[in-house]
C-alpha cells in the first residue's frame, strides 16, 4: 500500500506525499486535488520503474490517505 501524507503550506496550498516513493509529491489548491495529483505521479514512477526492470514496492492495495 502506497502511504499518502498531506499537509497545509503557510500560503495555503495543499501539498502530498507518497511516503515510499521518494520525491513523488504534488501541490494543489486544496486537499482532495493534492491528493489526486500525487496519486497520478506516482502510478506513473511506478509504470517507469517496471519498464525499466527496477524495483518497486510491494503492493496488495495502491493507495490510503
Amino acid at each position: 500500500m502506497l502511504t499518502v501524507e498531506v499537509e497545509r503550506e503557510e500560503d495555503g496550498r495543499y501539498i502530498a506525499e507518497v511516503l515510499e516513493l521518494p520525491g513523488v509529491l504534488a501541490y494543489g489548491s486544496d486537499r482532495a486535488e493534492a491528493i489526486a495529483k500525487a496519486e497520478a505521479l506516482a502510478l506513473r514512477v511506478l509504470a517507469e520503474r517496471l519498464e525499466h526492470g527496477e524495483d518497486i514496492p510491494d503492493l496488495k492495495t495502491l493507495f490510503a490517505a
